[in-house]
Formats: structure tokens, C-alpha cells, sequence
């Protein structure tokens, strides 16, 4: 079913077109994925859709057949995308990055796709992976270059966390927080760069040629 002509009447309501420029955020503790579409002043929150399943625990993939799904910084382009997969429709988020592979981390098509089964995956229902794809297809059609998606184990509040001080993962946790809070406070994702020491935001505009900072555990 071409839900086209409905998300069109819905998005005009927001001010808002099918061919924006996407933005993807996803939480796997309460399952949730984020889609922003890029309106005039910055990425606007289109609409909050569950997670209809996702394997594992909290805390990053790091091999071949862990059943984790991965947490951090990905891209989808064009090539990523598999409108013909077994899973009705899906894209590849480009696991593992730079910073995986650093890490010593590997394994391969993680997706976002439709169906309710994961193996490592986030499994969406067909019904809401036709909008997402839908979307994610038109604004790379549209021009956009890559499509970011960032994953978190949970919001990334303090109090958060601090509730999960103990866990074993919470120094990587707290390198993507900024990231996740520069997204909330201006609308746009933060310039992130995937490198063998951290994740690491470049400070100013990437075209001013300043140097980047690691970010690290407090």
C-alpha cells in the first residue's frame, strides 16, 4: 500500500514535505524511533513510531551473531537501501563503523526493516516501515547525501545515567551524550566523526578547519 498521499496531507500540515532532509533517532530501552524531517529552522520531529521488537541488551554490538543491536552514529546512503529485501522493505545502517572496527567490533547487515523479529536488527511492522522508507528514499532521491541515524541505549538524561552508573558500558555512554544533547538544544545533528579513540564532535563548522575534541567520560 502507497501511503504517499497520506503522509503528504499530514506532513503539509506540519509545514512540513515528503523530500525533507531525514534525521533518525532510536532508543532501545523504551523502543522508540525518532523521525525528524529538516524544516526551516532546523529538523522538526515528524513523529515518535515504537519499535515493534529489538534483540539483546543495553550496550553496543560487538560481534558476529551477539544478537546485539548496535548503539552509536551510522549513515544510510543510497546504496544502503533494499527496497526488495525478505523483510519488506529495510536499509542498512552501516554497521560497524570507523569506531566499531577500531574497537575490534564486527558483524554485518544491520537493518532497520519492516516485520516484528530481530536478530541484532530494529524490527518496525511493515505498516510504519513504508512511511519510514518512504521518506528516507525520497530525501536521498532529493539530494540529500546521507541520512544520520543516531542510537542510544535510552535518553540520555542524568538521571539516566546515573541509574546505570555501575554498568560496565557507562563511560561509552557518556561520549555519546553530547551528541545526543547538542541534537535536543539546537535542532541539528551534531558533526560527529567515528575515529579509534572516541566519538568525536568537531567544535565550530566543519569548514572553519577547527580541531576536534574526544569526548570522554567526566
Amino acid at each position: 500500500i502507497n501511503q504517499g498521499d497520506w503522509l503528504s496531507d499530514r506532513l503539509y500540515g506540519q509545514g512540513l514535505r515528503i523530500g525533507d532532509p531525514v534525521h533518525i533517532r532510536i532508543f532501545k530501552k523504551s523502543r522508540e524511533l525518532e523521525l525528524y524531517l529538516r524544516g526551516r529552522d532546523g529538523f522538526e520531529l515528524y513523529r515518535t513510531f515504537p519499535i515493534c521488537d529489538v534483540s539483546g541488551m543495553l550496550g553496543p554490538k560487538r560481534f558476529e551473531g551477539d544478537l546485539q543491536a548496535p548503539e552509536g552514529f551510522y549513515t544510510v546512503v543510497p546504496e544502503r537501501l533494499h527496497p526488495h529485501s525478505d523483510f519488506h522493505l529495510a536499509f542498512n545502517l552501516g554497521y560497524p563503523n570507523e569506531f566499531d572496527r577500531s574497537m575490534g567490533r564486527n558483524g554485518s547487515n544491520i537493518m532497520i526493516h519492516g516485520g516484528c523479529a530481530s536478530n541484532g536488527c530494529f524490527a518496525m511492522t511493515d505498516y510504519y516501515m513504508e512511511q519510514i522508507s518512504l521518506l528516507a528514499e525520497a530525501a536521498l532521491q532529493n539530494g540529500q547525501q546521507e541520512i544520520g541515524v543516531e542510537i542510544y541505549p535510552f535518553r540520555m538524561t542524568e538521571d539516566n545515567l546515573a541509574a546505570h552508573a555501575s554498568s560496565r558500558w557507562i563511560e561509552f555512554w557518556r561520549s555519546l551524550q553530547p551528541a545526543h544533547d547538542h541534537f535536543a538544544n539546537s535542532g541539528l545533528p551534531a558533526p560527529v566523526e567515528p575515529g579509534s579513540e572516541g566519538y568525536r564532535v568537531r567544535v565550530g563548522q566543519p569548514a572553519a578547519g577547527l580541531e576536534s575534541v574526544v569526548l570522554s567520560a567526566p
